[in-house]
This record gives structure tokens, C-alpha cells and sequence, in this order.
């Protein structure tokens, strides 16, 4: 399918930011742009651009490094909590070698958290880079986005006719998820069947990109796709499964995928703000007609029969993008 006209909207998000100005409005624009195809770019949001711009250039150095070098922190050192870096062609989607290598990040947590004592998948601290000062950088953008999450979950529990803190009250303690990828460029002669990451949806409720300038980001919306570029120090956002089936289908989880051809390396930093673990995720309104999109999903699975926990869905999940990683751990 060709690629069509962005028309992905960019929405000021100040007054959620800061407590003032016209809220309600805001949540509204949210909610439509969640309504009509699940992804949003946000302005306004109050993050540091110095400190987006340190991370990335940290992060470049990292992966600059040669792969003895880059393995030293390899996921497979970290166990079940799964963080840590993995090579080009490591991680899976839809069974597929992804063209990207990356490093996996959560909330840091120490060693006499309750999850962390109780043994709990992808949940303890994380492996760094001998890199002067990307510790820092990595926590301090976990803390700045989280806050960041919180505040966007607060517009759309408002788009949605809910009081503003219903999310908050209900998933007091998220799983935080973070990753830096870097895309290689795609060889000159890949056809147009050839992804750095194919069509996927995400997990959880809420993702919060930050991209470079080499774009490459594909958003299917309404049945065709069209491209997601970057626009300065703006992140783009979208909804996961879980608030897909959450609201019975009114906000759709989109798939999205990337093709990185700029003959550039390209960098991103997903962070996902997802469910409690061990959260039950049901309607949030029970008696609205669910819209089931089970024969369109990329993947075929129909989210309104989804029962058990996140931690389960997240876990049969990525028990598939590292299929050798899970096997050891769990």
C-alpha cells in the first residue's frame, strides 16, 4: 500500500501539563485523535529538550561501540528482568528478524522492592553502559516520562468521560518499560517487502516515541498507511491493547511499523506506560457494544476476549519476540 499524506494530529498539551488553561478541550482533541486512528503527536509537554538531546547523543556513542564491546551489558546477564542490549536480527516480530539492535530498560527498582523480592518477570534494576553519565540520563528521562504518562492518562480518562485520576487510582503502581533502538539502513537494493520492524501493535496503554530527524515510522490508519515524521521537539504517541480493550474497542490499538531507508542510522526511545502486573484488565464500561476487529488485527487475536492479567499477556508476548531468551528464563 502506498503511503498517503500524514494526517496524524499534533496536539498542544500544556494545559494538562501545568494545570491550566482549557483541559476539557484538550482531553477532547485526545479523545478524537484516539477514536480515529490511535496516534497523536504532542507539543507543549514539558520535557527537556537538553535532556532528550543528551540521550540521544549518549546513546549513539553506545551503539558506535563495536559488538564484543555492546555485549558486555547483553540481556542475557540480566535474567528475568530482561534488560540489557541485543544484536541486530535478535528480537522478533510476527516471527520475523527485526533490523534494529537496542537496549531494554524499566523502572529501576532495588533489590527490596516487593516484586523484585517476590521474583517478578521484568521487574528489578537495570544493566548500563560504561558510558560516563548515561545512568543519569537514562533516570532521569524514566522519572521525567512517568510523570509525562501520568498527565496524557489524565486527558484521556477525561476524553472518555471519566474523572481525571481514574487511571491513576486504579494503576497506582504502572509497569515502566523503556528502549533505545537504532535501525541500520536498509541496503539500497531491499524491496518494498523488507521492514527494520514489521506491522505490530503495543502491549500496554500508552507509548510516548521520541524519534530522530531520518523518520521511517508507518502508521496504518483507516486501512492505509501513512507516515508518522518527526516534527521537532514534539513525541509521538499511541495507545496499546490493553486501552483498546479497555474501552471495548472506541480507542484502537494501530499498528505501526518502520523502514528505515535514509541511508542513516536512525535512533528511537519507545517508553511504554502499561498496566499493574498483576492488574485485571476489563471493560472499563461493560455495557457498551463491544467493536471487535479480530479479522483486521495483524495478528488475529481478538482483544475482547483477552482474560487473566497483564503480566500474563505481556509475558506470552515477549516470550515470542525472544523466543531463545524465554526458554531460559521462564
Amino acid at each position: 500500500m502506498s503511503i498517503e499524506t500524514p494526517g496524524i494530529a499534533v496536539i498542544d498539551v500544556a494545559p494538562l501539563v501545568s494545570g491550566r488553561g482549557d483541559c476539557e478541550a484538550v482531553a477532547a482533541e485526545i479523545g478524537r485523535a484516539c477514536r480515529d486512528n490511535g496516534f497523536f503527536c504532542i507539543s507543549g509537554h514539558g520535557v527537556s529538550e537538553e535532556l532528550q538531546i543528551r540521550l540521544e547523543e549518549l546513546s549513539r556513542q553506545f551503539f558506535a561501540q563495536g559488538l564484543e564491546t555492546k555485549l558486555r551489558i547483553r540481556m542475557q546477564l540480566g535474567g528475568r528482568d530482561w534488560r540489557g542490549y541485543f544484536p541486530v536480527g535478535d528480537e522478533l516480530t510476527s516471527g520475523k528478524p527485526d533490523q534494529k539492535e537496542g537496549l531494554y530498560f524499566g523502572a529501576e527498582l532495588r533489590d527490596d522492592h516487593p516484586q523484585v523480592k517476590a521474583g517478578v518477570p521484568l521487574h528489578g534494576k537495570n544493566l548500563f553502559p560504561d558510558i560516563q553519565d548515561f545512568r543519569l540520563a537514562v533516570l532521569d528521562y524514566l522519572d521525567a516520562m512517568t510523570r509525562l504518562a501520568h498527565t496524557l492518562m489524565q486527558g484521556i480518562a477525561l476524553s472518555l468521560g471519566l474523572e481525571a485520576l481514574y487511571f491513576h487510582s486504579r494503576f497506582t503502581d504502572p509497569t515502566i518499560l523503556f528502549r533505545i533502538f537504532h535501525y541500520p539502513p536498509l541496503p539500497l537494493e531491499s524491496t518494498d517487502t523488507s521492514w527494520s520492524v514489521g506491522e505490530h501493535t503495543d502491549y500496554g496503554m500508552l507509548t510516548i516515541l521520541r524519534q530522530d530527524d531520518t523518520g521511517g515510522l508507518q502508521v496504518k490508519s483507516q486501512g492505509r498507511w501513512i507516515a508518522a515524521p518527526p516534527i521537532d521537539n514534539t513525541f509521538v504517541c499511541n495507545i496499546g491493547d490493553m486501552l483498546d480493550r479497555m474501552t471495548g474497542g472506541l480507542y484502537r490499538s494501530t499498528p505501526h511499523r518502520v523502514r528505515n531507508v535514509a541511508g542513516r542510522g536512525r535512533c528511537s526511545f519507545p517508553f511504554f506506560f502499561d498496566p499493574n502486573w498483576d492488574a485485571e484488565v476489563r471493560p472499563i464500561f461493560p455495557d457498551r457494544p463491544v467493536t471487535d476487529d479480530q479479522n483486521r488485527r495483524w495478528d488475529g487475536t481478538s482483544l475482547s476476549e483477552l482474560r487473566g492479567t497483564y503480566g500474563e499477556y505481556l509475558l506470552g508476548k515477549v516470550s515470542r519476540v525472544f523466543p531463545d531468551l524465554s526458554r531460559e528464563e521462564f
